[in-house]
């Protein structure tokens, strides 16, 4: 099996992965408070979770991998934006998730397998802020329930920060029934046209950090294998989720890996709508930037790495995929080929995409490789480099490959014609070994005139099939 490794942000080093549960595995993503649309930034752990599901099923099976990623219903903004409006919460809410997954749909990520909305599990919230009440971990102060933060020692080991330190570089709210500043809201009261919930702390609503350890447990368990998130989520959300969860449940360990995704720049500075150069991922895709072009522009940088979205990496990576679908167009890519390649054998990851891929999510890698693996010249040597488009989510349904505007068509080359090309150039290497000029430049006439181009480079000649290609001209098969 292959081996998968992956920067574990708890322990600040790269660790074999293993999973829990041996042969299956849990993983949960932090997902939206749905009430406005998703801006750019936004897709970036979408993508890196994608990729991380698309791998976890490749290599352990796909009825094995369980992908939870939550949707944020009732908070704050969400009120706000209803009050603004005039507008139902729930018609708000509705709108925003089916956005939500029009757009990530448009990137070509698959669904998760869970997508719990944090309003279905107040039960289980309740629950667990009345136990860590009951063990003395939460207590209640003028209608709230908040966590108290020195009844768990270890409380700052995840963002790798002294609670003191949290209390001098963090904003927090400050109120008099807390006693202590970084305390945090589990349960709050609702007042009048707020939505809010019975409960034995009074008629209120869930803490923001509350809804993710319960929707992880109760789909998940105590203990699973990754969660993740941007790196602005490592502190306080996570941080504060890990705390809760395990006090609530001191037998699990909650996440066992965590993994935070860096965050994105446009042409260089922060996405900001004061500098003019914030979008949302509608924005572009109404411009008529492809899902494709913004996913791959988002895999050419590792997600630990500050990722810079510019007008001159869109315009490569659409560069590159012209290319890359003109080959799987030229060479018949479509479902009846992929189910003749399943039954030789030929449709499965190469080895070294797939192994560079498990090191830590290196799509910029695993890119450069289907780079090698896209000189193939036939549909079985092109396996590979058309199996890695596909588990990067560039390729998603094999009867409606992407074609852009002005794309170049593939050249199609048989298995036939393929060693036909071979043994001529192995016929031309032996006549120029033997100094026999004039049969070698016969050959490398031969060769000019069916239109392919040959490559002489350390003693070695490769080849591929030119625009005027044309098998005929090789003489008898």
């Amino acid at each position: 099996m292959t081996k998968i490794r992956f920067h574990n942000s708890m322990s600040r080093r790269k660790e074999d992965f293993e999973p829990v549960i041996p042969g299956k595995v849990g993983m949960y993503l932090c997902g939206p408070t749905v009430y406005d649309r998703a801006h750019l930034g936004n897709a970036r752990n979408v993508l890196m979770f994608d990729v991380l599901f698309r791998l976890m099923k490749e290599i352990y099976g796909a009825g094995n991998v369980t992908y939870v990623r939550n949707f944020t219903d009732v908070e704050d903004k969400i009120n706000a934006r209803a009050a603004e409006t005039g507008r139902e919460i729930g018609d708000i809410t509705a709108e925003t998730i089916q956005w939500y997954h029009d757009d990530m749909d448009a990137l070509g990520a698959q669904r998760p397998t869970h997508e719990p909305r944090a309003t279905a599990h107040i039960a289980d919230m309740v629950a667990m802020i009345g136990k860590l009440v009951a063990d003395g971990h939460a207590y209640e102060a003028e209608g709230h329930v908040l966590f108290s933060v020195e009844s768990f020692p270890d409380y700052g080991r995840l963002s790798g920060r002294s609670v003191d330190d949290m209390i001098a570089g963090a904003r927090v709210e400050v109120a008099p029934y807390k006693r202590n500043p970084m305390d945090f809201v589990l349960w709050k009261p609702s007042p009048d046209g707020v939505p809010g919930w019975d409960s034995p702390f009074g008629y209120g609503r869930p803490g923001w950090h509350i809804e993710c350890s319960a929707m992880s447990r109760a789909i998940l368990g105590e203990t699973f294998d990754i969660h993740g998130g941007g790196n602005d989520l490592q502190f306080p959300h996570h941080e504060n989720e890990l705390a809760q969860s395990k006090c609530a449940h001191p037998e699990g360990d909650y996440a066992r890996v965590w993994l935070h995704n860096d965050m994105l720049q446009v042409e260089g500075k922060k996405m900001s709508k004061s500098l003019g150069n914030f979008f949302t991922v509608r924005d572009l895709l109404d411009q008529g930037v492809p899902g494709e072009v913004i996913r791959l522009v988002f895999l050419t940088t590792h997600y630990s790495k500050t990722m810079d979205w510019t007008e001159t990496k869109r315009a490569e990576a659409e560069t590159t995929l012209r290319r890359w679908y003109g080959i799987l167009h030229g060479h018949g890519f479509r479902p009846d080929l992929i189910r003749a390649l399943k039954a030789e054998g030929k449709w499965q990851p190469d080895a070294e995409f797939l192994g560079v891929l498990a090191n830590d999510l290196n799509t910029s890698g695993a890119l450069a490789r289907l780079h090698v693996l896209a000189k193939g010249k036939t549909p079985t040597t092109l396996a590979g480099f058309a199996y890695g488009l596909q588990m990067l989510g560039l390729v998603n349904d094999w009867a409606a490959i992407p074609q852009f505007d002005g794309g170049e068509a593939g050249t199609a080359v048989t298995p036939d014609v393929a060693a036909r090309v071979d043994a001529l150039l192995a016929a031309r290497a032996a006549a120029r070994a033997g100094k026999d000029w004039a049969r070698a430049d016969e050959l490398r006439d031969l060769l000019n005139a069916a239109g392919v181009q040959v490559t002489d480079l350390g003693g070695q000649a490769t080849w591929q099939p030119g625009p005027d290609f044309d098998a005929a001209k090789l003489g008898d098969l």
